[in-house]
């Protein structure tokens, strides 16, 4: 996981909560230059304003606000290697993508379940499930050939920014998969609705992608342990905690799981 994952992780409703961020603001005394340049400063003037996860923490350095989603959240300095948190930021990107896609696709067809509208299984048990259409062992081949063909060309992008796009580089199709940078793809097929398209200024686009993706990343680690402990689905889980909210919540099933 990347730096910035591990920073919604700590303070995930820091994070993903649209303004409540905590922000500090540095007061820089500055009588001492005034001194020196002859000039009548304040003294206490505030210079600028950072959103942080924690309240009065100094970011490090090499966070310096300008990438979607940076709170200063990185105590084991795992981003000073300009290279490592390029890296890392791609990383979290693709990973609150697939953790969105995941968590829509679990509600929806627990949803189905539990309505009786469908006879799906519950979702952890969905790989085992065996389908008419085709056998587990070609679902398996079909998965990996697709994922890999488009991991491969993600990271090929990422090494070589805008080389996927290149003429001839497939079957004719490139204008429809032209990326806007890498992490962020473009063209009709990708970007039908045409979103971003000026990605240099689409920082408010950005920055609502990776809170949303960073609170879905949240979710699914509450889909796993939900499961885990109750052995249920999450749509069970919440009907449930409805019935009767206060007996039935998180500290019981935890409390009664343990006993």
């Amino acid at each position: 996981m990347s730096v910035f994952l591990r920073g919604g992780i700590a303070g995930g409703f820091l994070i993903r909560s649209r303004d409540t961020s905590a922000v500090i603001t540095k007061q820089r005394r500055i009588s001492s230059v005034g001194a020196v340049t002859g000039r009548s400063v304040n003294p206490t003037a505030s210079i600028e304003q950072r959103a942080t996860w924690l309240p009065g923490l100094e970011p490090p350095p090499y966070l310096d606000g300008k990438l979607a989603g940076d709170y200063g959240f990185d105590p084991l300095g795992l981003g000073e290697d300009p290279k490592s948190l390029k890296w890392y930021v791609q990383a979290e990107l693709v990973h609150a993508r697939f953790a969105m896609l995941g968590v829509a696709g679990i509600l929806f067809t627990d949803l189905l379940r539990t309505t009786g509208i469908s006879n799906l299984p519950v979702w952890y048990e969905a790989g085992a499930t065996k389908f008419d259409f085709a056998s587990t062992k070609t679902l398996i081949v079909v998965q990996f050939l697709l994922m890999g063909f488009a991991e491969t060309k993600r990271y090929m992008d990422f090494v070589s920014p805008g080389s996927q796009a290149a003429e001839g580089s497939f079957f004719g199709l490139e204008e429809a998969l032209e990326g806007l940078e890498p992490g962020y793809p473009g063209g009709p097929l990708l970007n039908p609705l045409g979103l971003a398209k000026d990605i240099k200024n689409a920082n408010d686009w950005k920055l609502k992608e990776i809170k949303n993706g960073r609170l879905a990343m949240m979710a699914m680690l509450g889909f796993f342990v939900q499961a885990s402990v109750t052995h249920t689905g999450p749509i069970d889980n919440l009907v449930e905690h409805l019935s009767n909210p206060w007996h039935k919540t998180i500290i019981q099933t935890l409390f009664t799981s343990a006993s």
